[in-house]
């Protein structure tokens, strides 16, 4: 039983009994959440920026941290771990604030949250669930073995999603 802490860029994908994945402090990130019911796999993907043609050199250290470029990581680490590819997958997402752009000057929050949503779209995903935008910070926690997943923020308390 272990907790598997997703950083910025990064993605986290477990199959154990007991285990659980979480994502902290979501700001302008956005965390793509993905379960599956059948094989009980779960995985999160911390998204920083929406799209890889900024950066090709960061691509390929650290695939996750674009949008266009993580969901198919995300997709390859769940199938590693037992995902057969067939099965359901429930997708959920949270953050995407504009906590640190309040003046919303570079929107990246915003972007990171319409890009996610497009790369789910062309692989014929699309969420069941979102916690997205507004101005505050998240922590997102998926469990591996029911699939619930908890968002809380400071002074907001925690509900599920």
């Amino acid at each position: 039983m272990a907790t598997l802490i997703v950083g910025v860029g990064e993605c986290k994908v477990s199959n154990k009994n007991g285990d659980k994945i979480r994502a902290l402090t979501l700001g302008s990130c956005v965390s793509v959440i993905a379960f599956d019911p059948k094989n009980h796999v779960a995985g999160i993907l911390n998204i920083a920026l929406p799209d890889s043609s900024i950066n090709k050199k960061r691509v390929t250290e650290h695939p996750g941290m674009f949008a266009n470029t993580g969901i198919p990581l995300l997709l390859r680490m769940m199938t590693k771990s037992g995902y057969d590819g067939k099965s359901e997958l429930i997708i959920k997402l949270a953050g995407g604030s504009t906590i640190l752009d309040s003046n919303q000057t570079f929107n990246i929050g915003k972007r990171n949250i319409l890009a996610a949503r497009k790369a789910l779209h062309t692989v014929n995903l699309k969420p069941e669930a979102e916690d997205v935008s507004d101005n505050y910070s998240r922590t997102v926690s998926i469990d591996v073995v029911t699939g619930i997943v908890i968002v809380s923020s400071p002074g907001k308390g925690q509900w599920d999603l």
